[in-house]
Parts: structure tokens; C-alpha cells; sequence
């Protein structure tokens, strides 16, 4: 009798036993593929900003995006048999401070710990700096695959070069803004988080014989960087911006009149 398996035809990727066999031809594609990238051109100013741009980006969404705090205080109110509270107070990315919640001991002994919230929403210049480190991100990425792998359409088309410079321009402005902006955002995150705050916000702590003292300060330390990654993407485009430039049309026209004008200065003095 006859088996029902298939045999398969070389390099045609047929299934073999039941199992399909990867054929040659996708190796062959995939090679092909990776041999008309031009990798020398990270050498050059144009592809290696991209490469740190593409790198910084990452480091600066990540550190604002991944940030997480604790703050807290303690009370302890008046009477021997009163035992001490901590509070302890978690917040992190987008910064809805006005959504975290955190329990406020009473000395009476007989109500029930009330639930405070923190003060404040600065949600918007975080997720805006977020935002624009994923989309330069994923730019610089595009525009990587269009210098090593597609480097004759970006000097055929001219409007290629020119849509590029207008977007860097763009990216250039954005980041000064997000990062001047979530500078100032995070700088309202450390007034409103600080264990003084806390004990400011609770009314307990305004009574007699009663003893708030500052708990657990927040680390803010990939805050500060993440702000810190922000200008210096904002450095990164602002620079890359000359060289885009010099791929436009608008610099390849002005050359030749450059030129002129020297070989006419070099004919007067002779």
C-alpha cells in the first residue's frame, strides 16, 4: 500500500511527513535582502545621528515611561497606648497623582482611617514626551532602512530629501517642548510628592500631641535622567538638521554660485 505522506521537491519547501520543510529560496531571499544593505553608510554623519537618535529615543520613553516612586510619613498620636502609623504612598507613570489613594490614620480611636488622594495631573507633558520617543522611534527606524537599503530612491527623489528635513525640523521643535515641558512636570511632581506634602495634606497632623514625621523620600533619579535624554534628543535632531540639509536640493543649487563666486574672486586678483 501506498503512503499518505508527501515527499517533497527540493528547494520547494513542500510538506515532508506532515512537517513543512523551509526551502532554500527563503534563505536565498532573506540573504539577498540583507546583501543590498549598505552598512557602510553608518559611517557617515547622515546614518550614525539616526543610529543615536533611534538609541536615545528608546532611553528617554523608557526612563519616564518605566518611572515609579514611594513616598510616605508616619503618625503617632498622643497617649501611650497609641502605636505609630506608616503611611506608605506609590505613584508613577502618567502621573495621575489626583487618582492615587493613601489611607489617613484618626486619633479618636473610634473612626475608621480615611482615604486622601494626592494632588495633582501632570499626565499631559508625560505621555506627550512618551509619545514623541515612540514616533522617533519608529522614524529614525524608517529612515534607516531608506539610507541602507533604498539610499537610490532618497537621491532620485528629490522630494524624499526634503520631507525628510521638514520632519527633522519638526522633531527638533517637539523635543525642546517636551523636554522643557516634562522638566517642568516632574519639578510639580517633587513638590506634590515629597513627604511634606503628605503631612501637609492630613488633617490629623494639625492636632495636638500629635507627631507626623517624614517617611520614605521618592528616588527620582530616572526622572531626572529621562529629562536629561530629552535635550539631549533635542541636540541629536537639532545637529542632524545640518546634514539632512545638505541632501536637499536647496544646498546642491546654492554650491555652483558658491563656486562661481570663487573663480571669479580668483580671476580678479590675477
Amino acid at each position: 500500500m501506498k503512503s499518505g505522506r508527501g515527499h517533497a521537491v527540493p528547494g520547494s519547501g513542500q510538506p515532508v511527513g506532515g512537517s513543512v520543510v523551509a526551502g532554500p529560496g527563503l534563505c536565498r531571499c532573506s540573504d539577498r535582502v540583507l546583501a543590498g544593505m549598505r552598512w557602510g553608510r553608518l559611517q557617515e554623519p547622515l546614518g550614525f545621528v539616526k543610529v543615536l537618535e533611534w538609541l536615545f529615543a528608546i532611553f528617554a520613553f523608557g526612563a519616564c515611561g518605566s518611572f515609579s516612586g514611594e513616598s510616605g510619613a508616619t503618625v503617632k498620636c498622643s497617649g501611650e497606648s497609641k502605636e505609630m502609623s506608616a503611611i506608605s504612598v506609590q505613584f508613577g507613570y502618567p502621573f495621575r497623582l489626583y487618582q492615587v489613594p493613601f489611607e489617613m490614620p484618626e486619633c479618636d480611636g473610634e473612626s475608621e482611617p480615611r482615604t486622601l488622594h494626592l494632588v495633582g495631573d501632570f499626565s499631559a507633558p508625560a505621555e506627550f514626551f512618551v509619545t514623541l520617543g515612540v514616533f522617533s522611534f519608529l522614524y529614525t527606524m524608517a529612515a534607516l532602512v531608506l539610507y541602507l537599503r533604498f539610499h537610490s530612491l532618497y537621491a532620485d527623489i528629490k522630494k524624499l530629501p526634503f520631507t525628510d528635513f521638514c520632519v527633522t525640523v519638526c522633531f527638533a521643535f517637539f523635543w525642546l517642548v517636551a523636554a522643557a515641558a516634562w522638566g517642568k512636570g516632574l519639578s510639580d511632581v517633587k513638590a506634590a510628592t515629597r513627604p511634606s506634602s503628605l503631612i501637609a495634606a492630613m488633617s490629623v497632623c494639625q492636632g495636638q500631641d500629635v507627631v507626623c514625621n517624614a517617611g520614605a523620600t521618592p528616588a527620582m533619579g530616572l526622572a531626572n535622567i529621562s529629562v536629561l535624554f530629552g535635550f539631549i534628543n533635542f541636540l541629536l535632531w537639532a545637529g542632524n538638521c545640518w546634514f539632512v540639509f545638505k541632501e536637499t536640493t536647496w544646498h546642491t543649487q546654492a554650491e555652483p554660485h558658491g563656486d562661481s563666486a570663487a573663480e571669479q574672486g580668483a580671476i580678479d586678483k590675477q
